[in-house]
């Protein structure tokens, strides 16, 4: 991260303009921060946080990200993500860091979440994935929700592509139940999963206050339980998100 400044600093701080709050909402480590995303394969709205987080903690505070395993598979997209602490999006991966006592960065929408449609680019989407509750509650740990706005505008997605997708069997083969088109640079109306040059738009973050849960293990197994705490962080998630909407002038401008 140290030799990578000179490319991130101005990336954040003049291409996206980007601004973070929330720093003090964040309790002393292990966490589980829970945040939505945008424009796989490389979404920029999500490594900004974790360089900001770099800038802010260094080496005393370390923030593992996760991946779809589709992108850490990738020969070399997978091995820098590795390098930079990415975590595989899996449970026993993610408990293990956070076991070890360092912050772990989830984001359960995955694909459906990173490859939304640009006219839904304001909606907090976790696609129903409950399992970062359990993992938070069988690690005994508090989930932050990250509320950001303006990823969706450096990749703005036209069309998900459900039905080419499954057209193309790429479920069975990469986990993948969408292959959207999108405008980007340099490629123009093109596949959304190919490497881009980001578009400045103007990315807003704020982390929400966390969410402490009930950690007997029993709860984990409680549906009902399991379901109410996955609505409050997608509700706080889109509080968030609907606060920092309402801050925007034009989009992709900000």
């Amino acid at each position: 991260m140290e030799r990578q400044r000179y490319l991130w600093n101005p990336l954040m701080d003049y291409w996206f303009r980007m601004e973070i709050e929330g720093w003090e909402r964040i309790p002393d480590p292990p966490v589980l921060l829970v945040g939505i995303h945008s424009g796989a394969p490389f979404v920029w709205d999500a490594w900004t946080v974790g360089v900001q987080w770099w800038r802010r903690f260094g080496s005393e505070r370390p923030l593992h990200g996760t991946a779809h395993d589709a992108l850490m598979a990738l020969p070399v997209v997978g091995a820098y993500f590795r390098r930079m602490g990415v975590l595989p999006a899996a449970p026993d991966s993610m408990s293990t860091a956070l076991a070890a006592g360092h912050d772990v960065a989830l984001w359960p929408g995955g694909e459906r979440d990173s490859l939304r449609p640009w006219v839904r680019r304001d909606q907090a989407i976790l696609a129903g994935r409950t399992g970062f509750v359990r993992l938070a509650i069988n690690t005994g740990v508090p989930i932050v929700p990250i509320a950001t706005v303006g990823g969706p505008d450096a990749m703005p997605i036209l069309a998900s592509g459900r039905r080419l997708a499954k057209l193309l069997q790429l479920d069975r083969v990469a986990r993948l139940k969408v292959f959207p088109v999108a405008v980007q640079a340099p490629w123009g109306l093109s596949p959304a999963l190919l490497p881009e040059i980001p578009f400045p738009a103007k990315i807003r973050t704020a982390f929400q206050d966390p969410i402490e849960l009930d950690h007997d293990p029993e709860r984990a197994a409680d549906d009902d339980y399991v379901e109410a705490r996955y609505e409050e962080v997608q509700s706080s998630l889109q509080r968030g998100m609907d606060a920092l909407a309402r801050r925007r002038a034009l989009p992709l401008f900000g």
